[in-house]
């Protein structure tokens, strides 16, 4: 067994603690579980969030309640509402989130999303 597999785990998301991550304006609670080369969260980002920093990290992104706008440096913004998602691999897009509403994000990012030459 490579010490990348992950065994089969139920994930009771009340039990996993949050952080707080301030932005630009706003506040960002994550709840994370950590694997080898593999992050999984639960984000919460406040009403009136906005990221202090732009990304360029790859993502996939689902949203599970209220709504997201994407930014991206020089490319037409996206927004995300319930049922919607996004992915991207690192470096192929500088984005960062905003939100006025508040919204709550599935995010998996990890090593099977580096950019490949």
């Amino acid at each position: 067994m490579s010490d990348k597999n992950i065994p089969f785990q139920s994930i009771d998301w009340s039990t996993v603690p949050r952080t707080e991550h301030k932005g630009e304006t706003g506040i960002a609670y994550w709840q994370t579980l950590q694997f080898n080369g593999l992050r999984v969260r639960i984000v919460e980002y406040s009403k009136g969030y906005k990221a202090d920093h732009w990304c360029a990290k790859g993502h996939i992104v689902h949203c599970l309640e209220g709504e997201v706008v994407n930014e991206r440096q020089g490319a037409p913004s996206s927004t995300l509402k319930p049922g919607m998602s996004y992915i991207v691999s690192d470096e192929l897009s500088s984005h960062r989130s905003v939100t006025e509403t508040g919204v709550k994000l599935l995010i998996i990012d990890g090593d099977f999303l580096k950019l490949k030459s």
